[in-house]
């Protein structure tokens, strides 16, 4: 199991997390002949060896060529310069999933639709080779979890679109919503609106601990040399024979409430609703509460970056007026999954592993259902003619 560490003591920027993901073992090259997917001219990246208070890594700089003849660029001009490029799916679903969250903030703060926000930042050579670097980085690294301190998001003051501003930026304050920060070691801004996106898109848990065994160190130099904190993003690569052929084990928090005044087909939408933002796992649960009045128990499973948005989801979409949260800790069995043959069509088997050795498997519901409607079979047929291919 591999398994990325952000450090970010000292914040996070684009050209941070480049020069950190090279220093820990992306080869530049394959990176540069990556971003050259994207089939647009006006830049170049240059990746040299800096140190910061006498640590050493690796800087990397995405140089605009002609900055005053810049285009800035709306979602839908960033969405088909990717999805027009020959990056790989993955890379490209990553790249627009972290330019959506920047989307979304901007235009709740300037409470417009994300499609009319004007990308002066984001838009901009050098925030696209950060983000579609980013992702082309994480693919590269082939990484099964990442984890993350809480982020350091700096103090005192900065210039942006809005003015003069106190530290987080207002679309950096909505993008980190929900996840553990920190505040004032520096004074400057320690995290910029695409180093926010960049984490909030790529990790899985966020957490002060760090229980697993390194193997690599990497150091991303920043541009900043005016404090006696390091201006430095330091990452670490972990691979642990615990997770794949074992458990693994994840943070998570537990929502619930107890609803006894609801109209029980309101339950379906809202169970979608919690799916979609991210929850691990929705179940309804039937209680007897004071005076014997029935009831159903709300339990919602999701992780530290997506309680916020789950919390909000059952206000606005059930009647409870109150919700019980706490930490549990999620130990699970790896899963594979493969496609087989059969005379009936394709279907995917999906295996649990535990100690190396697989010890269940099963046909994914929805392809029995779907050839059971294909070929006029009931369901156990359908099943009794794959498993024999298994």
């Amino acid at each position: 199991m591999r398994i990325l560490f952000y450090d970010c003591f000292a914040g996070i920027s684009g050209d941070m997390n480049l020069g950190a993901m090279i220093d820990l073992g992306v080869d530049s090259a394959y990176l540069i002949a990556e971003l050259q997917k994207l089939n647009i001219e006006g830049f170049h990246l240059e990746v040299s060896k800096d140190n910061r208070r006498g640590i050493s890594g690796t800087k990397a700089t995405v140089v605009v060529e002609n900055p005053d003849n810049e285009k800035h660029r709306h979602l839908r001009h960033v969405e088909e310069l990717i999805n027009n490029s020959t990056l790989s799916a993955k890379v490209k679903a990553k790249s627009i999933q972290i330019f959506d969250l920047i989307a979304e903030a901007e235009a709740n703060v300037h409470q417009i639709d994300k499609q009319r926000v004007h990308f002066h930042e984001v838009g901009a050579l050098d925030s696209i080779a950060d983000i579609v670097g980013a992702a082309i980085c994480w693919d590269y690294l082939k990484i099964d979890k990442v984890i993350s301190s809480p982020i350091q998001l700096g103090g005192g003051t900065v210039k942006c679109a809005h003015g003069i501003m106190p530290v987080p930026a207002p679309a950096t304050a909505l993008i980190v919503k929900g996840i553990p920060i920190k505040m004032g070691l520096i004074q400057h801004e320690a995290t910029t609106p695409t180093g926010a996106a960049i984490l909030v898109a790529l990790v899985d848990e966020f957490t002060e601990q760090f229980n697993f065994p390194i193997q690599q160190t990497g150091y991303g130099i920043g541009h900043r040399d005016i404090s006696e904190v390091p201006n430095v993003l330091r990452v670490y690569l972990s691979e642990s024979e615990k997770g794949l052929g074992n458990t693994q084990q994840l943070e998570s928090w537990m929502i619930e409430c107890n609803i006894d005044d609801m109209n029980p087909e309101f339950y379906e939408p809202l169970v979608e609703k919690l799916f979609e933002a991210g929850a691990n796992d929705v179940f309804i649960t039937p209680v007897i509460m004071k005076k014997s009045r029935p009831a159903n128990r709300l339990s919602v499973l999701g992780t530290q970056k997506t309680l916020s948005e789950l919390k909000s989801i059952i206000f606005k979409h059930s009647t409870s007026i109150g919700l019980i949260t706490y930490p549990v800790t999620k130990t699970f069995l790896d899963r594979t999954e493969k496609e087989i043959d059969t005379e009936l069509g394709k279907v995917r088997i999906k295996s649990t592993i535990f100690e190396g050795k697989e010890i269940h498997a099963k046909v994914e519901f929805d392809d029995i259902k779907r050839l059971s409607l294909l070929h006029g079979l009931s369901m156990s047929e359908v099943e009794r003619i794959v498993n024999k291919k298994r």
